[in-house]
């Protein structure tokens, strides 16, 4: 591969799209170019969305990463990153009758999140109170993740140009908001969760990880986008995964994961990978 000095970003967008769904990884492009940062990388995501509208696929949310503050030193990060979730990535657990196939992703973890379905557009002047408003619907599920470089090593401005990392988003029971919104407000930031495989606990978090609770990461996400001249905001009908609750561990076909949250009236989800 060339320099990213030599590449601009529909040649950055081409090479990752290349090896989606192929198994294969490559060299990340700021190994190859220091200067590959995130203001660059952004400039590649509205190109890969285009590249991927193009070819069938239908935008239906975004992805918030990196949320868990917990998780930045493994990766070599500092803050959150965000990508588009397509019509080809997104399921319903019910739909798939608890089954995912991993065939097309590449070296898969896997991240237990609160997704939020929005019914109005927030805008970054809100409060959290005010942002809940516009949540038609909040799920339990998973996002997979996958890493198109070799041994998960990448600087963030890399995890951009690579998706935000999006493999699936497998999607649980989804719970209309509605009721007191005060106690959802502290429930959504006072939650615990665990997750299991084969029926092992393999680990444990906090509503509190993902930048001090799922609303309040989408309330940071709302205003990124709001100082963001190449990317639009979020409209109504999307939907957005808040990011890992706890660890992003591998998984292998045969592996059943479970989770299960406490101090939020959300049902446990299962997922048996093929």
């Amino acid at each position: 591969m060339t320099t990213t000095a030599a590449l601009d970003a529909t040649s950055i967008a081409t090479e990752a799209l290349s090896v989606l769904g192929q198994g294969r990884q490559i060299v990340p492009f700021s190994s190859c170019d220091p200067s590959f940062g995130l203001e660059e990388a952004y400039k590649v995501t509205p190109i890969v969305r285009q590249m991927r509208e193009a070819r069938g696929e239908k935008v239906l949310g975004r992805k918030i990463g990196f949320t868990n503050s917990t998780i930045w030193a493994q990766y070599n990060v500092d803050g959150p990153i965000w990508g588009y979730m397509y019509d080809r990535t997104v399921r319903n657990l019910a739909d798939i009758g608890g089954v995912a196939s991993l065939t097309k992703l590449t070296d898969p973890r896997i991240e237990p999140e609160i997704v939020f379905g929005l019914s109005a557009a927030p805008d970054a002047a809100m409060d959290e109170r005010e942002l809940l408003s516009c949540i038609d619907w909040l799920a339990l599920g998973y996002e997979v993740v996958q890493s198109i470089y070799p041994d998960w090593k990448f600087a963030a401005s890399d995890t951009v140009a690579a998706f935000g990392l999006h493999g699936a988003m497998l999607i649980g029971e989804r719970h209309r908001i509605s009721g007191d919104s005060a106690a959802w407000l502290d429930q959504l930031s006072n939650f615990d969760v665990e997750l299991g495989c084969n029926g092992e606990v393999v680990d444990r978090g906090h509503a509190r990880n993902v930048l001090g609770g799922p609303l309040s990461a989408l309330r940071h996400f709302v205003g990124v986008l709001a100082k963001d001249d190449l990317n639009p905001g979020l409209t109504a009908g999307e939907m957005v995964t808040t990011g890992t609750l706890t660890r992003a561990l591998p998984v292998k076909p045969g592996e059943t994961w479970t989770t299960t949250v406490s101090g939020i009236p959300l049902g446990s989800i299962s997922v048996r990978f093929s």
